[in-house]
């Protein structure tokens, strides 16, 4: 019992934490995962608060502000320096991300590197390999990937608000979840005709757009290494998935992303949708970022016949 104590109490600060994981130990840990576990079941709180299309819209709009900073922070920028912005702008966005409840800006950052630096061996930070659950989310359910590979993310570790972030993650998206309490307590006082309120919001717009932002997020490592088709001969098994670059802003061309990992452009062709890309290129007319890395001609168009470059 102390254990289950001990482990949910120190999901609050990840360096803590470190002293009682076992970073050997790949199988799930059912004692720290708990919040995790609560998140998926604090669904079900939807049969108790029902719903209205304004809890809905702000789900929707908060899923797509958070995957957003995923797949542009996270990903493309913390990841891979695809493009440059402010220390403000990368804060706010940072912030954003480690909303998602998917750890912090180094922990995710760090272990994607490692991914691109193995992907799809036995060394594989989520090797498919070793089953699609595993790739899926066990992998971060267990102690062995638990800790941020600080080694492989130096540049962004200078700054202390980001490890700030990365030490007190839960704590970010215990504010965000609280943020969306109080907008629903505030518009059920300011607007009852709207017909929500603070527990409405918190199940719609929190715990249901998480638990689907988590795993949308997590197709990318799961089923965008499986389904989909082939343009290029990398020497992983990525592919590329449109209904997958839908729901996830662009992640979904996959293929095209570990044939050339530097581009801010996951989607090379017009016809390739590639919203996080979009949204970039806008933010890049207001000065917020700059500096968006095209993809060289000569990665774009090195086609090569494919093995098993049809759909599974």
């Amino acid at each position: 019992m102390n254990r289950v104590i001990t482990s949910v109490c120190n999901y609050f600060d990840n360096e803590h934490k470190l002293l009682s994981v076992d970073q050997s130990d790949h199988s799930v840990d059912w004692h720290r995962i708990i919040p995790f576990l609560f998140l998926h079941l604090a669904c079900l709180g939807v049969l108790l608060v029902g719903w209205s299309p304004v809890a809905v819209a702000i789900a929707v709009g908060s899923y797509l502000i958070r995957m957003f900073a995923i797949t542009a922070f996270f990903h493309r920028y913390f990841s891979h320096k695809s493009f440059s912005t402010s220390r403000t702008v990368q804060f706010v966005f940072a912030f954003l991300g480690t909303a998602a409840t998917q750890r912090g800006p180094l922990w995710w950052a760090a272990h994607h590197r490692a991914h691109h630096r193995t992907a799809d061996t036995e060394n594989d930070v989520h090797s498919p390999l070793k089953g699609f659950w595993y790739s899926h989310c066990g992998w971060f359910l267990s102690g062995a990937h638990f800790a941020t590979r600080q080694e492989l993310i130096k540049d962004f570790a200078s700054f202390p608000e980001l490890r700030w972030l990365d030490r007190f993650d839960m704590a970010v998206a215990a504010i965000f979840g609280t943020s969306l309490w109080l907008l629903g307590e505030a518009l059920a006082w300011l607007a009852p005709e709207l017909g929500t309120n603070g527990w409405q919001l918190l199940v719609w717009a929190y715990f249901i757009s998480t638990v689907v932002l988590i795993h949308a997020t997590l197709s990318i490592n799961s089923l965008a290494h499986w389904w989909g088709r082939r343009r290029y001969d990398t020497r992983d098994d990525s592919r590329n998935n449109f209904l997958l670059a839908l729901i996830t802003l662009g992640e979904g061309w996959h293929n095209n992303h570990h044939h050339y990992a530097g581009s801010a452009r996951q989607g090379f062709f017009w016809w390739e949708l590639d919203i996080s890309y979009l949204i970039l290129k806008m933010l890049s007319w207001t000065g917020l970022v700059w500096n968006l890395k095209p993809v060289p001609d000569r990665k774009k168009f090195a086609h090569q016949p494919v093995r098993g470059a049809q759909q599974r």
